[in-house]
C-alpha cells in the first residue's frame, strides 16, 4: 500500500512535535521499522545515524556482511534484471527478505528510489507501507513536458522553448522559428535520463542521427544557451517547501562514464551559485514545490536549474520526483547537522505524527550554511565495451590519498559521514569478485571533501582517485558474453 500523508489516525490522537529539537528526539527514539530498499544502500546511506530502526535491504552487499544495518539475501540465483524497479520488486518478494522483515516485527515502512505499480501491489499484498507518493502521480510529474507546464504556471520558467511534435527536420525548424528559438536547438523527449534523451540539433544530419528516438513523441524544443547547471533537492511538507544545498553536476567525463552528457557526480561548494542566482533559484524551486503540492505530491524531489551565462537568466531544468543520486550529498551537509537531514522531513509527511516547523527559518539558515559546505562524489561506471568477470575489486570503506597520488585502503566504515579532509575518501563498491564488468556498469561511488572539477575539467586529485580505484579492479575476459544485470543511479 502507498501511504497517504497523515492518514494513519485522526489528527486529534496523533502526537504533535514542535520544532527541530522535538523532531530530533522523535527519530532518535523511533520504534517504527523503516527500510530503504534498492540495488545498493547508496542513496540514503547514513540516515540510520539519525533514525532509530532504519535498515537497508540491498541486492548487492557492498560490505560483505560487515554493515550491521544492511541485509542482503544469501540465495540470489541469476536473474536478468532490466531495471532498478525489477530489482526492488524481486527483493520485496524474496523469502529471506520477507522472513527478515517479519522477524523484526511491526508494519514495515519502505522507501526506494525507483518503483512502479507492481511495487505498490506487492506492498498491498504483504501489508507493507510504501512511504512514497503514488506511482501514477510520480510518473505524470516525471514528464519533462508536464514539469515545464507546471513550472510556467508557478512562475518558474524554463529555458525558452516550445512544446510540440515534429516528424521531420523541416517540421522541427519551422516549430522552433515560429517560437523565436533560432536554429541551434536542444530537444528533449518526455521521459528518461537526460544524458540519453536530450538531443542537440543544429543541422539535418543531427536530426537524422536521432530521428528514430524522437519521431512520434511530444517534444520540448529549446533554444540552446550557454549555461551553468546546478542540482538541488527539496522536500514538500505541509508547511511549505524546504530547499537543500545547490550542487554542480559532473557530466560526461569519459574517465567516469561512457555516456556523452551522462551524470557522473556532484560538487557541493559555496560558489556553486552566486548569491543573486541562489536567491532566484530557491524562489523557482519553492514555487515549483508549492505547485506540485497542489497536484497532491508530498515529500522528496530533485530539480535542476540552469543559469544562462550570457544573459544572467535563471531557469528551471528537469524534475526528478523522487529520492535521487544527489541525496547522498544533501543529507551530509551543514544544514542537515544544524537541523535534521532533508529526508527526515519526507518521513514526517508519511508517519503518524503531526509537527510544526518554521520553513522560512529553515530555508534562511540552510542558505547561510551553504557558505561552509564542500563535498563531492564520483559515480564510477565502466567505460569499456568488453564483458569481463571481476576477480578482485576495491573494498568498501575509508581510503587515503598520499602526497604522491597513491591510494591505499585504511579501514572498513559504514558511510562517509566521518570524512573530514580532502586526502581521505569513502568508496562504496557495487560489483565485487564474481560479478561482471560491462559497458556502463556502476562499479562504485567515491565521496570526499573538496571539489572534483574546475572550469578546466577534473582536478588532478580527482584523477588520482579515479586511477587509484580503477587499479584495484582485476578481471578476466569471457569467451562468450553472458546477459548482464544493469543498475542505474539515474538522477
Amino acid at each position: 500500500m502507498t501511504a497517504t500523508p497523515g492518514s494513519a489516525s485522526s489528527a486529534g490522537s496523533r502526537r504533535h512535535l514542535s520544532g527541530i529539537a522535538e523532531i530530533r528526539t522523535f527519530f532518535r527514539t523511533n520504534q517504527q521499522p523503516i527500510y530503504f530498499i534498492g540495488p545498493t544502500a547508496f542513496n540514503l546511506l547514513g540516515i540510520d545515524r539519525w533514525v532509530r530502526n532504519f535498515q537497508y535491504i540491498a541486492y548487492y552487499d557492498s560490505w560483505d556482511g560487515q554493515h550491521p544495518r544492511v541485509f542482503t539475501p544469501e540465495n540470489r540465483p541469476y536473474v536478468e534484471f532490466e531495471s532498478s524497479e525489477q530489482i526492488n520488486n524481486y527483493l520485496l518478494r524474496d523469502p529471506e527478505v520477507r522472513e527478515y522483515l517479519s522477524r523484526r516485527g511491526g508494519t514495515p515502512m519502505v522507501a526506494m528510489v525507483f518503483f512502479d505499480e507492481e511495487t505498490e501491489e506487492i506492498c498491498r499484498e504483504q501489508g507493507y507501507t510504501l512511504i512514497l507518493p503514488p506511482d501514477t502521480l510520480r510518473r505524470r510529474l516525471d514528464s519533462k513536458i508536464v514539469t515545464t507546464q507546471l513550472g510556467n504556471e508557478a512562475g518558474a520558467p524554463s529555458v525558452p522553448n516550445v512544446l510540440g511534435h515534429a516528424g521531420s527536420y523541416a517540421a522541427l525548424t519551422a516549430l522552433a522559428r515560429e517560437a523565436g528559438l533560432g536554429d541551434d536547438l536542444v530537444v528533449q523527449t518526455p521521459y528518461g535520463d537526460s544524458g540519453k534523451t536530450t538531443f542537440f540539433i543544429k543541422s539535418e544530419r543531427d536530426w537524422d542521427d536521432c530521428a528514430a528516438d524522437i519521431d512520434g513523441q511530444q517534444l520540448k524544443v529549446m533554444k540552446r544557451i550557454n549555461n551553468q547547471a546546478a542540482a538541488v533537492e527539496a522536500c514538500i511538507t505541509r508547511h511549505g517547501t524546504i530547499v537543500g544545498p545547490f550542487m554542480t553536476d559532473l557530466t560526461g567525463y569519459p574517465e567516469l562514464t561512457p555516456y556523452k552528457g551522462g551524470w557522473c557526480g556532484n560538487d557541493v561548494f559555496p560558489e556553486a551559485l552566486s548569491e543573486a542566482d541562489r536567491t532566484i533559484a530557491i524562489s523557482h524551486v519553492r514555487r515549483l514545490g508549492d505547485r506540485l503540492a497542489q497536484e497532491g505530491y508530498r515529500g522528496f524531489f530533485e530539480v535542476d536549474v540552469l543559469m544562462d551565462t550570457d544573459t544572467g537568466a535563471v531557469y528551471l531544468g528537469e524534475l526528478n520526483p523522487r529520492i535521487s543520486g544527489a541525496s547522498s550529498m544533501t543529507n551530509v551537509t551543514a544544514g542537515a547537522y544544524a537541523d535534521v537531514p532533508l529526508f527526515l522531513f519526507h518521513l514526517l509527511e508519511f508517519m503518524d505524527v503531526d509537527y510544526t516547523v518554521d520553513v522560512e527559518e529553515i530555508n534562511d539558515r540552510w542558505r547561510a550554511l551553504a557558505a561552509v559546505d564542500v563535498w563531492s562524489q564520483l559515480i564510477m561506471k565502466e567505460p569499456g565495451d568488453d564483458v569481463e568477470r571481476i576477480l578482485a575489486a576495491p573494498r568498501t570503506g575509508a581510503w587515503r590519498l598520499s602526497d604522491g597520488g597513491a591510494l591505499t585502503f585504511e579501514h572498513v566504515t559504514n558511510d562517509w559521514h566521518e570524512i573530514t579532509t580532502e586526502d581521505e575518501a569513502f568508496f562504496m563498491r557495487v560489483y565485487g569478485p564474481g560479478d561482471f564488468k560491462f559497458h556502463g556498469a556502476d562499479l562504485g561511488i567515491l565521496v570526499t571533501k573538496g571539489c572534483m572539477q574546475t572550469a578546466a575539467g577534473l582536478t588532478e586529485r580527482c584523477r588520482h582517485y579515479i586511477e587509484g580505484i580503477r587499479a584495484q579492479y582485476k578481471s578476466e575476459p569471457l569467451p562468450q558474453a553472458p546477459p548482464v544485470m544493469p543498475i542505474a543511479y539515474v538522477k
